[in-house]
């Protein structure tokens, strides 16, 4: 049996979620635009600020214990109306760079997590056509167990990634899908998908590959905007949510383009907050509610 998600949720059943548990991929978004090395303080102060001006416009907000989860707590940036969801994954990759596989972090209790106050935890899996379903499955139990142990939902995000081996073919639309028929098998309590064609093009060719992701998981699903500019992302919500989706959990199109401002919140207010209140109204009106799905 599923999981409440309804501290997650708007009034509505929909899912209008934002990321900040970027790690190394952070420090080298901000490495770009100074000389001086990032230092952990630096990505800790824009969760924070994240947190603060985001959270009351969020039905959650998905944070890491490495740079942000118990700073936002301490310092009780998070509003009331929005749900913590904590990272339970290990990225592995070059310092300023992105993840190139994962691992449950044995660092995250998932007891301590919910003592803090977290209402879901997180795993990513990259996915690979050429890689073992079997090796995926035991990372996703490990993951699973938890879940079990806390009886917090369990949210499992897959991005597919190319072939390791050159000589197969990368699809990457229809791997979404395969993708999707695979997870379903592992009983997440929320799937979150990457939005098909990178939410360019056709939307009406974006919701008929939504709603083969709507079959294949058999669950509630998001969209996360990893790939997606910014200027098309609430179109691509709206065009999954009619395929199906029961709206987003996103970081980078709402508020990458304002790392590097040389004041943050004042940036997020101006720019971020208008984004949310958007997508929250796209999210109301087209999202199927996650307790229908």
């Amino acid at each position: 049996m599923k999981r409440d998600l309804s501290k997650l949720a708007r009034s509505s059943g929909g899912l209008a979620m934002v990321a900040v548990d970027q790690r190394e991929a952070l420090r080298g978004m901000f490495a770009k635009f100074q000389e001086a090395p990032v230092p952990d303080s630096q990505l800790t102060q824009f969760k924070v600020d994240v947190a603060r001006e985001l959270s009351p416009y969020a039905s959650a907000l998905l944070v890491d214990q490495e740079f942000g989860i118990d700073a936002i707590v301490n310092q009780k940036a998070l509003a009331s109306n929005c749900g913590l969801i904590a990272a339970a994954d290990l990225l592995l990759g070059p310092v300023g760079g992105a993840a190139t596989d994962t691992g449950v972090d044995p660092d995250v209790d998932p007891m301590r997590m919910k003592a803090i106050g977290a209402v879901g935890l997180k795993f990513l899996v990259l996915w690979r056509i050429d890689e073992s379903p079997e090796a995926r499955q035991k990372l996703v139990d490990e993951f699973n167990a938890l879940c079990d142990k806390s009886d917090l939902p369990s949210i499992i995000e897959v991005i597919v990634k190319p072939p390791l081996d050159a000589s197969v073919e990368f699809d990457r639309e229809e791997h979404l899908i395969t993708a999707a028929k695979e997870a379903r098998n592992w009983k997440a309590d929320l799937y979150k998908a990457e939005v098909p064609f990178h939410g360019e093009g056709d939307h009406a060719a974006i919701t008929r590959s939504a709603a083969r992701i709507t079959d294949a998981i058999q669950g509630p699903w998001v969209v996360l905007s990893n790939g997606v500019k910014a200027e098309f992302f609430a179109d691509a919500v709206m065009a999954c949510a009619q395929g199906g989706a029961s709206g987003f959990l996103a970081g980078r199109a709402v508020w990458a383009d304002l790392v590097g401002s040389p004041d943050i919140p004042k940036a997020l207010r101006e720019v971020s907050i208008p984004r949310l209140e958007k997508l929250g109204e796209i999210v109301d009106k087209y999202a199927r509610p996650w307790n229908k799905a």
